[in-house]
This record gives C-alpha cells, structure tokens and sequence, in this order.
C-alpha cells in the first residue's frame, strides 16, 4: 500500500484499509459513471433522432460495472495485496464484462440500423429485408460473442483448461460423437444462415406453409413464427423453408391480385352485373387502381361462373377488398336484380299413357260416372 494512504489509514488492520479504498474507488467510478450518462442523457434527450437514446440507454448497465472494474485494476496496481486477488478473479471476470459491453453496442447499433429503416411505407419490401438480415445477424454475432466469453471464462480455471488439454487427444472421436448427436440443429443453425443470405422469406411477408395462411412474424436462427390470421402461431424449423415448397405471396413485391367468384342465372344479363362491379372498385378505397376485370369462366346447366379480378397494394388489403366486392354485389343483385339470382327449374311432363291403361279423358269419363 502507498505510503500516503497507510499514514492516513494505519488505526485499521491492514486487510480493512485495503477494503476501505477498494470500496471508496468503487463509489468514485460509480459517480463518475452517474454523472457522464447523465450528461449524455439530456444531450440524446435535447435531439429530435431516437438514436441516441438507444445508444445510452443500451450502454449504460455495462459501461457501469466496466468502470468499476476499471477502477479496481487501477487501485491494485497500487496496491499489492489486492493485485494479489484480482490476478486470481480478473481473468474470469473481465472476459464477462468485456463480452456484455460488445453484445450491447452490437445490439445499439442494430436497433439504430432498423429505426433508420422505416417500414410503414406501402411497398416496404427493402426496409424488410434489411431488418431481417439486421435481426438474423445479430442473433448469429449474439451467440459468437457469447460462445467465446464463456470459452474465455472457463480457459481462466485451471482446473477446466487442464481437462481441455487431456481432451484433445480424443477430440476426434468427441468431435463425431458430439456431431452426431447435435445435427438437428447444426442443420437448423445452418439453415437460419443460409435463409439470410437467399432471403426466400422475410419479416412481414404473407405465406401459406402447411395448409396456413399468414404472415412472417419473426426470424431466428433455428425456427420462424409464422402468425396465422386467426391471431395463432406456427413454429416452423427453419430447414422447412429450404427443404419443401410453400407458397410466399410477397416475394417480390407486397401488390397481389385476387378473384371473386360470382353464379349467376344463365338467362341473366351481365353488362349490368360489370358496370356495377367497375363502379364499386372504383368506390372503394382499398383498390389500387391496377387491375378490374371481369370474366365469365364457366358455363353449366344451371349457372354461369362469373371471374372478378381486383388488385390491391397488399394480401390483408386484397383480401379485405375481395369481401367487400362479394357482400356489395350479392346485395346488389337481391335487391335490382332478383332474377339473376341462380335457381333450379322443374319443368311439368305430360303423364306418360300405358298401353292398356285407360285414358286420363276415360278416367275423368269414369269419375263423373260416379
């Protein structure tokens, strides 16, 4: 201990002096700490960008005991005793704080990159793909942060590096076993990977996988959640994207077209039926003015099949707009148009006369008889 402080501090036993100014450079480092951050608080505060609140308010848990820690190597390299006991504790616990500190700026960093890239335009397909790598990369740079602190953390036990050592020889046939056994989600991991990079889904997008209509909900590294329109979620692996069909009605851009069906009476007239079905299109506000078309696909003994096609800027949009179509033109045609209205037809046949039975005039003959 410095000679200044055993003069000021020699009525304690040696061990409560070294406590007492470990503690008093701890306390220092956490006013310091409160004071910056308090500082760049109302600075990221005072500014219209969000940014910077994000980048404070990620960094200040670990920038907090990265400090104190700081503070500690600084006073054990005044002070022997305590040297001592960090060399013992410093190796384990710095890479721990080290890693927490990088996984925060990484994840600051991140949130900043999706803020700045805004999703609630129409056509939103760019800014979705980039919070989708942004989000799957960041999980994937999240566990190799992690993997390699804890690695750290456990070469810094004697006992465990040691083990490490007398392991290698069998490394190989560890290496078999241990793949072996975790190929499921190598293969997962893999394919979280491999979805990044080809993009044959993204955040946001509308798919049917399973017989399931929904959107794309959230990506990881292992699974996607796929949100059902009924508010229920799929968890899918994320080797099924790769490895069998299903249907993205968003891959390239969010516009689709859509049909409404329509049976009508084969006697009815359909140029009354198209003219109001341009003018509800037109009407409606989620139609985006792309495509209304209609067309009679089919013919049968009892009715004509009548195609409308609309388009609109996305699948909730398009479905919405599909409905709306569908009830006005049914109330439509029961209201102007009743008799378009499909309906089955019986048509009377004279009785057939069997040979040898009477008449129907000699039956009606008999009756008046009676």
């Amino acid at each position: 201990m410095p000679d200044w402080i055993a003069a000021h501090l020699s009525f304690l036993p040696t061990w409560a002096a070294i406590l007492l100014v470990a503690a008093a450079a701890v306390i220092a480092a956490l006013c310091l700490h409160y004071i910056v951050f308090r500082v760049l608080g109302r600075v990221a505060r005072g500014t219209e960008s969000r940014s910077d609140n994000i980048v404070v308010a990620k960094l200040i848990r670990p920038s907090r005991w990265a400090i104190v820690m700081l503070s500690l190597v600084a006073v054990a390299a005044f002070i022997p005793a305590l040297g001592e006991v960090w060399e013992r504790i410093g190796a384990f616990v710095m890479p721990f704080f080290i890693g927490w500190t990088i996984i925060a700026v990484l994840h600051a960093l991140v949130e900043v990159m999706i803020l700045r890239n805004d999703d609630s335009m129409a056509d939103n397909r760019a800014a979705r793909r980039r919070r989708t790598k942004l989000a799957i990369f960041n999980r994937i740079a999240t566990f190799i942060i992690v993997f390699v602190t804890f690695g750290l953390m456990l070469l810094a036990i004697p006992g465990v590096r040691d083990i490490g050592v007398t392991l290698v020889a069998s490394a190989g046939l560890a290496g078999l076993a241990v793949g072996a056994a975790a190929q499921p989600a190598l293969k997962s991991l893999i394919a979280g990977i491999q979805m990044a990079l080809t993009e044959p889904v993204i955040v946001g997008d509308a798919v049917v996988i399973g017989g399931e209509w929904g959107w794309i909900e959230e990506i990881r590294t292992t699974y996607v959640v796929v949100k059902v329109w009924d508010e229920r979620r799929l968890v899918v692996p994320t080797s099924k994207f790769l490895d069998e069909t299903f249907q993205n009605w968003t891959k390239t851009t969010a516009q689709l077209l859509g049909t409404v069906m329509l049976y009508v009476d084969p006697a009815a007239k359909l140029d009354p039926i198209r003219a109001k079905f341009e003018q509800l299109v037109e009407s409606n506000r989620r139609w985006d003015g792309r495509v209304k078309h209609m067309q009679v696909t089919e013919l049968t003994r009892d009715a004509v099949e009548v195609r409308f096609l609309v388009t609109a800027k996305d699948s909730p949009t398009l479905f919405d707009l599909r409905c709306d179509i569908r009830e006005a033109l049914i109330q439509w045609l029961a209201d102007e148009m009743p008799e378009a209205i499909v309906r089955s037809r019986i048509a009377p046949v004279a009785p057939l006369e069997v040979a040898g039975a009477p008449s129907g005039e000699a039956l009606q003959q008999m009756a008046s008889a009676r």
